[in-house]
């Protein structure tokens, strides 16, 4: 154990930790912590890499600022939310859904709201103008709440000296 904290301290001391910082807009959501049944993780990460910035947004879904799901069992109105969550996010560090690479899909039901994910995400995508379109995976999984139906997570990547 001793020699396991020795090597610690001694990576700690040669290996300098990149920038990052926890992103967050409480406008849309509140911090996850806060959630009635609370849970321990950021809304997402800002890494900040010599004038390139990566946005890690962590699993967002249909919640509301105090914590709530809203649109239980109405899974267009919620995927609509989560885009919604999703912008209020990217907004908060300067950047939109044009410099998202990669989104990870959560249908908890994908065989029955496959169809009206993807034409709701299209029509999204439409109206965001995005070309060329994130990489994309759809993947069905038990989220972490039985009323949440779809969660996304995404990255985005943009440089740092063009943006405002």
């Amino acid at each position: 154990m001793i020699a396991e904290m020795e090597i610690v301290k001694q990576l700690m001391e040669t290996h300098s930790p990149i920038e990052k910082r926890a992103v967050t807009n409480h406008r849309t959501l509140n911090e996850a912590y806060d959630y009635k049944r609370p849970s321990s993780f950021s809304r997402g990460m800002r890494i900040d890499l010599n004038g390139l910035t990566i946005l890690l947004i962590s699993g967002t879904a249909s919640i509301d600022e105090h914590g709530e799901i809203v649109h239980v069992g109405d899974f267009r109105a919620q995927l609509k939310r989560t885009f919604h969550n999703i912008s209020l996010l990217l907004e908060a560090e300067g950047a939109t859904w044009h410099d998202i690479v990669r989104t990870s899909c959560y249908l908890r039901d994908i065989e029955r709201d496959y169809a009206a994910f993807n034409e709701e995400r299209t029509a999204f995508y439409k109206e965001q103008q995005l070309n060329p379109l994130p990489a994309s995976t759809g993947i069905q999984a038990i989220l972490c709440f039985p009323e949440l139906l779809i969660e996304i997570e995404a990255i985005a990547m943009f440089r740092t000296d063009k943006k405002k």
